[in-house]
């Protein structure tokens, strides 16, 4: 039911995206988020930020990546891990997260992670991470920034 729920989300979204697009006039976009901090209230803004990037200018018209290091993985740690990774004070991906995750994953936006602090702060990404693959690591979270940047990826801090 969650799945159908998901589908039927993105499935409206993407429709509400491409009426925006057609009244907004947006062209395409590169833009990067850049997530490294563990309040809760703060990620759950800058998911919110990233859906009204979408539905604002299109999901079709949008190159958008999250990069997330240091306390900003606790977005995508699930609750189950947090007792044992002593590094991190929150773990955030609950279901209402994991949802919000899935709608946004669904519209083409990469989270991309830090291996750094993946190995820094002994997480398992299959088992501490919430639906992060070995492709979605990259080597260094801050220097993933200033690649995209000189892609000519505009950055956005939430």
């Amino acid at each position: 039911m969650k799945k159908i729920f998901s589908i039927l989300l993105v499935i409206s979204l993407s429709f509400m995206s491409l009426q925006a697009v057609e009244n907004n006039g947006y062209k395409k976009q590169k833009v990067v988020y850049h997530i490294n901090y563990d309040d809760k209230k703060q990620q759950k803004g800058a998911l919110v930020n990233i859906q009204n990037h979408i539905n604002a200018v299109g999901a079709e018209n949008l190159d958008l990546r999250v990069v997330l290091h240091g306390n900003g993985l606790s977005l995508l740690l699930v609750p189950e891990s947090l007792d044992k990774l002593k590094k991190f004070k929150h773990a955030n991906a609950d279901d209402n997260f994991a949802a919000r995750i899935d709608t946004l994953k669904g519209q083409g936006i990469k989270f991309d992670v830090c291996e750094n602090t993946v190995v820094g702060r002994g997480v398992n990404v299959e088992d501490d991470l919430y639906d992060v693959l070995q492709e979605d690591i990259v080597p260094s979270g801050v220097a993933e920034l200033a690649k995209l940047q000189m892609e000519g990826f505009a950055y956005i801090k939430p």
